[in-house]
């Protein structure tokens, strides 16, 4: 190692070579011998490794021209901060958000003319040859108004080779903002003219319809796509990159589910919403069109196919055409031969002469005149309907709506206070027993016995009438029958009522049940949904292919209770 000062000039060393001793000098066997295996020792990990004059250990492993420190960096032990950057060559750079200051600084305005000001303008920072404003007809420098402000003092920015070339220095992210307004009128713009030619093509149906698609091939200018007019050929990509991705559309996770390995969504994205949209799902494309219709003839193919007949929808579409036109007039000629039958013989011809409800609902007799601003000067006005569902409809014998009454945080009927819906009206019968039950009176107490005419004077009476007239034991035997019928048909209401009762009852309790269970299945789907989002989207299982059925009341019910409602204020309180 060397011994000697750093500070030795390079040309001294070289005149003096014997007199110093910063030139390594050569090692003997032995010590070479014994620097060997202290390096393999440390390299081994049974001697400690070197340190450097930071006190930092120095990695064993490291090849020797890069530990090895050169003899004229003046170095006095093992050290690597011959490898670092060095401070005294090390430049600082401005920030990434500095910039030049735009514009004038108003605080700097001053009220009169200031020596070496600008002649026109009156600012500092500049000389009237350097002005941007308009020459004056009288500088500020003779009427010491209207002195503009001074320019901000200019940073002095140090920028390396990155800064001086970075297109974005100095760009303020707010101008953004009118790139965005200026695409989102062109998006307006397009889906307009999507509409005016989707109206114009409804217009002009009465044009042929069987166009061929390649017959304007030469017309084709789309982004995306490749035309060869000699062949008559469109081949496209898989998708326009102008287009929005599929995973783009909605990015809701419980959403429709995104198939990355087949690039594919086969439900609606949209589904519960009433956006216009031009994508509904790859499933959509099965149900639209002609589809239907292809579908409607394969299926009578195969049924024409299993009694006997011998056609192919593939092979022969035009005699399965012909035979399905066939069969479907004499359908129709069956159905209005069994129609004239009824009717030969019930009769009620008259009904079927009735002309379409539209034309009921929109011919009146009532007589309206308007005047030339059109208000009403003789007759009616024409009621406006205020709502899309039918008024002062009441089924099973209520009077009121549904809805019409609250209690204990359940909605009923006002007219019963019954609160099972779609239930029978049944009256102030009805709003007893719920305030009989409401008061805690059990339903078996006894009515009130009938008033009897315990009178003394009565039953003398009654005697001595009986005793006049022994004609009258026939009538009264016959009011005493008439008593046990009443009493009778008294005991048979009764027990029709209390059997209804029971039923009504029972039917409260089966609902109670069902909505139970519907409750039970929705929390098990809202935990298998949650468990569905923990998996990694790749190991999902295919969800899209499940068995479609009619929701039962209990279902929806179920499923409205359970539904978050993030827009309700109180959301977070129950």
């Amino acid at each position: 190692m060397a011994t000697s000062s750093a500070n030795v000039t390079v040309s001294s060393i070289l005149k003096n070579k014997s007199s110093f001793d910063d030139e390594p000098r050569k090692k003997s066997r032995e010590d070479w011998r014994k620097a060997k295996e202290l390096e393999e020792a440390r390299k081994a990990g049974t001697a400690p490794a070197a340190v450097d004059e930071e006190g930092k250990d120095i990695n064993p492993h490291i090849p020797q021209y890069i530990s090895a420190t050169p003899w004229y960096f003046g170095a006095q032990g093992p050290t690597l901060k011959h490898q670092r950057p060095q401070p005294e060559k090390q430049r600082e750079f401005s920030s990434i958000d500095a910039w030049y200051n735009r514009g004038v600084d108003a605080s700097l305005t001053a009220a009169k003319y200031r020596k070496g000001a600008c002649e026109n303008c009156g600012a500092m920072t500049h000389k009237r040859k350097d002005c941007m404003e308009r020459p004056r007809k009288v500088g500020a420098k003779y009427t010491n108004s209207k002195i503009a402000p001074d320019e901000f003092s200019q940073p002095d920015l140090s920028m390396d080779y990155d800064g001086k070339r970075d297109r974005w220095a100095g760009y303020d992210p707010s101008e953004h903002r009118a790139i965005v307004e200026e695409y989102q009128k062109i998006e307006e713009a397009k889906r307009q003219m999507r509409a005016e030619k989707l109206n114009a093509e409804e217009e002009n149906d009465e044009l042929d319809s069987d166009k061929d698609e390649d017959k304007y091939v030469d017309e084709v200018d789309m982004p995306g796509t490749k035309v060869d007019s000699k062949q008559r050929i469109t081949v496209r990509n898989l998708r326009i990159r102008e287009d929005t991705a599929k995973y783009l559309r909605n990015l809701d996770p419980n959403s429709a589910y995104y198939d990355p390995k087949t690039r594919s969504m086969r439900d609606n994205p949209y589904a519960g919403t009433e956006r216009e949209v031009d994508f509904k799902g790859e499933n959509s494309a099965r149900f639209s069109g002609d589809t239907q219709q292809h579908a409607n003839a394969q299926l009578f193919a195969w049924d024409a196919h299993e009694k006997g007949v011998d056609v192919h929808l593939l092979a022969e579409p035009t005699k399965l055409e012909l035979l399905k036109q066939e069969y479907d007039k004499k359908r129709d000629e069956l159905k209005d031969k069994a129609r004239d039958s009824v009717i030969e013989r019930y009769g009620g011809e008259e009904h079927l002469k009735a002309p379409p409800k539209p034309l009921l609902l929109a011919q009146t007799e009532h007589y309206v005149e308007y005047s030339r601003y059109g208000k009403i000067i003789k007759g009616q006005d024409r009621q406006v309907i205020r709502s899309k569902y039918e008024e002062d409809i009441y089924p099973n014998n209520h009077t009121s709506i549904w809805g019409s009454y609250w209690q204990d945080g359940k909605w009923g009927y006002k007219c019963c206070y019954s609160f099972i819906k779609n239930s029978y009206c049944t009256g102030e019968s009805g709003k007893k027993a719920v305030e009989a039950v409401s008061h805690g009176i059990p339903d078996n107490v006894p009515s009130e016995p009938e008033e009897t005419n315990d009178n003394p004077d009565t039953v003398e009476d009654n005697r001595t009438s009986s005793s006049e007239s022994p004609s009258e034991d026939e009538d009264t035997r016959d009011k005493t029958e008439k008593q046990s019928r009443a009493a009778k048909r008294k005991l048979k209401k009764q027990k029709r009522k209390e059997n209804r009762r029971n039923k009504k009852r029972n039917n409260a309790e089966q609902d109670e049940d069902k909505l139970k269970e519907a409750l039970r299945k929705e929390e098990e789907n809202a935990k298998r949904a949650d468990r569905m989002l923990q998996i990694d989207e790749r190991k999902r299982p295919y969800n899209s292919m499940y068995e479609t059925k009619e929701l039962s009341a209990e279902e929806i019910e179920a499923y409205q209770m359970k539904r978050k409602r993030d827009e309700d204020p109180m959301a977070h309180f129950l």
